[in-house]
């Protein structure tokens, strides 16, 4: 019985938890799972050839799981233009590598969708650390896009309204960069859910293994 963390930034294995370990192109790979992704807010044009060629390589070792986390943030001070220019690329990556894409949404759901709909992806999507509201979450799962919740659903009021409303079949789990366990936060969603631990652990398990191949 396996607990998943589907984006976490702290390497170390721990037991009967498999974690995602968020990556950078240019970091040095662990022996863990992993993503590998350029992430909206750090893009350089200057180093975007050599970032997608160290990004080529990691995607061949068989210990990376996913492409991301990458994405779209109105917030962030790169050019919005660019910021899509290089989300087409990771999507075109996803598809060539048969790996699923976790990203990085600011304010840019319907941009999200809309490129779900023109690239009309075989590689599932995943929002990671979703804290947004209830119409979001419905249009993003009408369009086939899984949702990860991390450690906000023990905070946010509103977003435990609608996990106890969604369908669990489109939800993963995530501890991001809190130092939460993931374990926790299986609790935390049992407990919204009203739902006995060990069947959130089987749902969630469900869900990752429609996504990812170990």
């Amino acid at each position: 019985m396996f607990f998943f963390d589907v984006h976490t930034h702290f390497p170390g294995p721990q037991k009967n938890i498999i974690s995602i370990v968020n990556e950078y192109p240019k970091d040095v790979s662990s022996n863990q799972h992993f993503s590998v992704g350029i992430h909206p807010r750090f893009i350089s044009e200057e180093e975007l050839e050599k970032e997608f060629q160290f990004l080529q390589k990691k995607i061949n070792l068989k210990n990376c799981l996913a492409i991301g986390e990458c994405g779209l943030d109105k917030l962030a001070t790169t050019e919005y233009k660019t910021q899509l220019s290089v989300f087409k690329k990771h999507i075109e990556i996803s598809e060539k590598h048969n790996k699923p894409l976790i990203i990085h949404c600011v304010r840019a759901y319907n941009d999200i969708i809309n490129l779900k709909k023109m690239f009309n992806p075989k590689q599932p999507w995943i929002i990671h650390g979703f804290n947004k509201n209830h119409q979001i979450a419905n249009d993003l799962i009408k369009n086939n896009i899984f949702l990860s919740f991390g450690n906000a659903l023990s905070l946010n009021k509103k977003l435990q309204q609608i996990v106890k409303e969604i369908d669990s079949s489109k939800i993963l789990l995530e501890s991001d960069s809190s130092k939460k366990s993931i374990i926790d936060i299986y609790n935390t969603f049992a407990s919204i859910k009203k739902q006995n631990i060990n069947s959130v652990i089987e749902q969630i398990n469900k869900n990752f293994n429609k996504i990812f191949t170990l």
